[in-house]
């Protein structure tokens, strides 16, 4: 009897009934937990997901470390320092799944974070869950294990550039927004070419998104200042008017200097 009263008194229905699934939608908010902890609340069909903000989504410590990656990261670390090379290392099947387990968690947790606008989370997650796609690949017994988690990787990469970007607009910096863009589809088309899959990389819906956020960029960068500047100096030579072209001159120089700390 005391079980069901228990089972009755945990019932979240009327959370679900207050914050209503949206067919569609990602919908996410952040809560303060009974520790005074904030929490990361997903809303999905059949409930909702609650996360820690810091460390392992779901709040566990693997072997007392952040997460099973850090643990593997360490375990790794400490066969390179005794035999001075990686060589040898392997992580096994089991150790593969629960690897991917836990990149899930961290999947659900980049994709609130992004909605939440929290960009700099967003980069941390989405680079932490790149780092298991490249162990694995490296370190897998079974071959299976090396290649399975791949096909995750164009979104993995495209979300963390995206958040990227977002951090470099906000500081106003277009240009180095662009330079992040071009590199990652760089290195989707790389990824593409080595699987000798070069036909996807036009198809890809990740290489799509990223290839209009360029443009978006594009449109948000003025002309060049400095390429303004020189028309101005060569148009003050041609006149004749040497105190302007040397004022232009050093406007020139200053100007350059500023791109190159963009």
């Amino acid at each position: 009897m005391r079980r069901g009263q228990q089972l009755m008194n945990n019932d979240i229905g009327p959370i679900l009934e207050d914050w209503p699934h949206d067919e569609g939608q990602i919908t996410v908010r952040k809560i303060r937990g009974a520790d005074g902890q904030i929490r990361i609340q997903l809303r999905v069909d059949l409930g909702l997901l609650q996360m820690a903000t810091e460390g392992r989504p779901d709040g566990q410590k693997p072997h007392g470390f952040e997460s099973l990656l850090a643990y593997v990261e360490d375990l790794l670390q400490r066969h390179q320092r005794t035999h001075g090379t990686d060589e040898g290392f392997s992580i096994d099947a089991e150790q593969c799944e629960r690897l991917r387990a836990e990149a899930v968690q961290y999947y659900y947790r980049y994709l609130s974070e992004f909605v939440l606008d929290d960009y700099d989370a967003v980069v941390r997650d989405t680079d932490r869950n790149l780092r298991v796609l490249d162990v694995c690949a490296k370190y897998a017994d079974d071959e299976s294990d090396r290649f399975v988690m791949e096909q995750y990787r164009p979104y993995i990469l495209m979300m963390n550039t995206r958040a990227r970007t977002n951090l470099a607009l906000k500081r106003r910096r277009p240009k180095a927004a662009q330079r992040i863009v071009n590199d990652a589809l760089g290195r989707l088309r790389q990824f593409y070419s080595r699987f000798g899959q070069d036909d996807l990389y036009k198809h890809s819906t990740e290489v799509a998104a990223l290839e209009e956020l360029a443009q978006e960029i594009e449109e948000k960068i003025s002309p060049d200042p400095v390429d303004k500047l020189k028309r101005l100096l060569a148009k003050a030579v041609e006149d004749e008017r040497y105190e302007d072209a040397a004022r232009l001159r050093d406007a020139v120089a200053r100007a350059a200097r500023q791109e190159t700390q963009r």
